[in-house]
């Protein structure tokens, strides 16, 4: 069995990255720091560089809310997704929501459109706004971004995957484990031909990719020539087109894994409209179980993930260290998840 590490997982101390810290770091006095925010040209370009580089390095972000008060509380959890149309993040965000809702707290949500860049864009704009707690998708923050998130000591929950070197606090699972035990499931089943189909490829889809490719090596093939990507993005119509270039030119596979359940869905329509038995012909895995996977005919076997409940787990863990001032028991949670099988990898019916 593969699984995470949870050693090397370390606390940060709270406080907040000051202007008198950036000022320290770039030799300058607080007042010649701030001016140089404030009103650039007033400051000469010499010392604007050294100002704006310990900004960077530091991770410096401008609170204007709540200067002088001193509590600088503000009620918002900001939220940050790299997609609203996808269908994993509703449940998410229902969860999150029906926990942080009573508390009173509202939400605050952002779409990065999977841009590491535009993260970093709307990690620093949302800070900006001082909200009380952040929810990041992701484990995959470039250098900047986790410097933003740092230095601003703002509790931060990161949801969908599990790392050993969290910000703050970790809720999620692994992606490349699930997807190693669902072709484990279908090898134990007696498959050997396995292709795998991915879109988009974030790096969520690649660790399903790699977890795919760990199996089939276990058993002795490594035939890359039955892994197909694309870096569009995920639809049935995708699905469909990917599957008929994979099965069209390996028409002895026995199973296909997809990275998630739209693509598979696709592939099973397109089976429908050209006669191919499902899964007589061929067997078809997806990963997620959104709604509609157990009401396809034949119904998809796939990987069931708790995004409720993950949801709900992160705001719980930004609650406890906003309201206590404490890390909870433990800085990461691991939702697990598990392998539904259904009738479209089924060989018996009897």
């Amino acid at each position: 069995m593969i699984s995470n590490k949870n050693n090397n997982i370390s606390s940060r101390s709270m406080g907040r990255v000051t202007l008198a810290d950036v000022a320290e770091k770039a030799g300058v006095s607080p007042i010649t720091a701030s001016r140089a925010l404030k009103n650039p040209q007033q400051v000469s370009e010499k010392l604007r560089t050294k100002i704006y580089d310990a900004v960077n390095e530091l991770g410096y972000i401008p609170n204007h809310a709540a200067r002088s008060l001193a509590s600088s509380e503000t009620k918002i959890i900001s939220v940050i997704f790299p997609s609203l149309s996808n269908a994993v993040f509703p449940d998410v965000l229902d969860g999150i929501h029906d926990t942080l809702a009573p508390a009173g707290y509202r939400i605050l949500l952002a779409n990065t459109h999977y841009e590491t860049d535009q993260e970093e864009i709307l990690v620093r704009t949302l800070l900006e706004q001082n909200p009380d707690g952040i929810i990041v998708t992701g484990i995959d923050q470039n250098e900047n971004t986790r410097k933003l998130l740092l230095g601003s000591k703002t509790p931060v929950v990161q949801i969908m995957e599990l790392t050993d070197f969290p910000i703050d606090m970790n809720v999620g699972f692994s992606h490349f484990q699930a997807s190693y035990d669902l072709v484990r499931h279908l090898q134990n089943a007696g498959y050997k031909k396995i292709g795998f189909i991915g879109a988009r490829m974030d790096p969520r889809s690649q660790r399903r990719m790699e977890g795919y490719k760990h199996a089939m090596q276990e058993i002795g093939i490594s035939n890359n020539d039955y892994v197909l990507t694309n870096q569009s993005h995920t639809s049935f119509k995708l699905g469909a087109k990917l599957f008929n270039q994979l099965f069209t030119q390996f028409s002895d596979l026995e199973a296909i894994c997809f990275s998630n359940d739209d693509l598979a869905a696709g592939a099973m329509f397109e089976c429908s409209r050209k006669g191919i038995r499902v899964p007589e012909d061929i067997s078809i895995a997806g990963f997620n179980d959104l709604d509609f996977a157990e009401e396809l005919t034949p119904s998809l076997t796939t990987v069931s993930i708790p995004l409720y409940e993950m949801g709900k787990k992160a705001a719980e863990y930004l609650l406890h260290k906003i309201v206590n001032r404490t890390n909870p028991d433990s800085l990461q949670y691991d939702v697990s998840y598990k392998v539904v099988e259904r009738k479209s990898t089924y060989t018996d019916f009897s």
